[in-house]
């Protein structure tokens, strides 16, 4: 499994926990105890707070883009997995850094995520919100 592979991993699973507690948890010791047990071999942990920043940052504007997204599911009845899974591969692909993970990166991996922890249906799911939203952000401006 590649680190950055990992890292989205243990920022799926940490942000699962927080939001599951209804954010009332410590994200930073929700994180650092996730690293501990799912990561003892990661070199660099700089990705995954690069990640829990983001989508923390940007929590209320990758939920409002979620259910301009996907407007037959609001936001509390996606499961809390798929959620997560969106927001992280939102942030990557919005409003992170284009060199280092480009758009069908982002997008794939949280597929890959998905299809790891989330349900039966969960890749087509998150493959159809990313996608639309893909769609909307390549669309030439006129």
């Amino acid at each position: 499994m590649s680190s950055r592979h990992l890292s989205r991993s243990i920022v799926m699973q940490s942000l699962y926990e927080w939001d599951f507690s209804g954010k009332k948890l410590d994200l930073k010791k929700i994180v650092e105890k996730n690293i501990k047990e799912f990561g003892p071999g990661l070199e660099d942990e700089t990705f995954v707070w690069q990640l829990v920043a983001g989508v923390v940052e940007y929590l209320s504007k990758l939920d409002e883009i979620i259910e301009k997204a996907a407007p037959e599911w609001p936001i509390e009845q996606i499961t809390i997995i798929d959620r997560n899974v969106l927001r992280i591969g939102l942030y990557e692909l919005l409003f992170g850094k284009k060199e280092e993970v480009p758009p069908k990166v982002a997008i794939n991996e949280a597929i890959e995520l998905a299809k790891s922890f989330g349900g039966e249906s969960s890749g087509k799911f998150i493959n159809g919100v990313l996608g639309t939203v893909f769609k909307e952000v390549e669309k030439p401006k006129k």
